[in-house]
């Protein structure tokens, strides 16, 4: 039985990965006019929901969206989310149909085909480098006052199993208030279990997701981003302990 499981984990990840590409090279030609210039941005968002979508069916996840309040058109956002899978892109997609740009580590862009279109669209931080750091919050802020939102995993990096929420990060709250557009944070319950970082791991399923009440930004100054940023991190940490709860309660 372990033998067939670890075969089926092994066939299950390569089967991630082409799922990965499929739509990327079938919509190869739209994709690469929408990243011809960034007024197009829009454009690539949307064909990106596509993509997402198909991921996330094609490996059997189900996702289970509950709102507390909804976005509006044509207005930016600071999304934020705990970070514990590389389906938190796909899945942060399907969630949001406001256009965003993501902040990611640069490693990403290293994935064959994946990694093409994702240095070309998504703002890459390289984390031990503060010139790099300061290069991403001047490209975040061009993003919003092009009418975009900013999608920011705030923990920095993917925690180790055993946690459930690293510490955050003082940037996506910084631009926030820089900006005064509202946060909204979400809470991601399932993505560990679905599909985590450690190889012979995942299945199908359902993933859970909170999109919680926004916190508003305005009047805020920089002297407060310790305090936004705790705010928000225990909102996300109080909805993944109710998950976990509730996970017990069913099993």
């Amino acid at each position: 039985m372990i033998i067939l499981k670890y075969i089926f984990t092994f066939l299950y990840r390569v089967w991630f990965y082409i799922l990965m590409a499929i739509p990327i090279i079938v919509l190869l030609p739209f994709l690469l006019i929408s990243i011809l210039k960034e007024e197009w941005y829009p454009f690539f968002f949307r064909l990106a929901r596509i993509w997402a979508r198909f991921i996330l069916i094609g490996m059997g996840f189900k996702s289970r969206i509950t709102r507390d309040q909804h976005t509006e058109t044509g207005k930016s956002y600071m999304f934020v989310a705990n970070h514990t899978s590389m389906t938190d892109i796909m899945l942060m997609l399907v969630t949001v149909k406001n256009p965003f740009v993501f902040v990611g580590k640069q490693e990403l862009a290293k994935i064959p085909v994946f990694g093409f279109f994702y240095k070309r669209t998504c703002i890459l931080v390289d984390r031990t480098s503060a010139k790099s750091r300061h290069a991403v919050f001047l490209r975040a802020q061009k993003r919003l006052k092009q009418g975009l939102s900013i999608c920011i995993f705030p923990e920095g990096m993917v925690p180790e199993e055993h946690i459930d929420l690293a510490a955050f990060k003082d940037g996506a709250f910084r631009l926030a208030i820089n900006h005064q557009i509202p946060i909204v944070p979400i809470t991601f319950a399932d993505n560990k279990k679905r599909f985590s970082y450690t190889f012979f791991s995942g299945s199908p399923g359902k993933m859970r997701v909170k999109v919680h009440r926004f916190v508003p930004t305005q009047g805020l100054t920089i002297a407060d981003t310790k305090t936004l940023r705790e705010e928000v991190r225990e909102i996300i940490h109080h909805q993944l302990k109710q998950f976990n709860n509730t996970q017990k309660n069913c099993s």
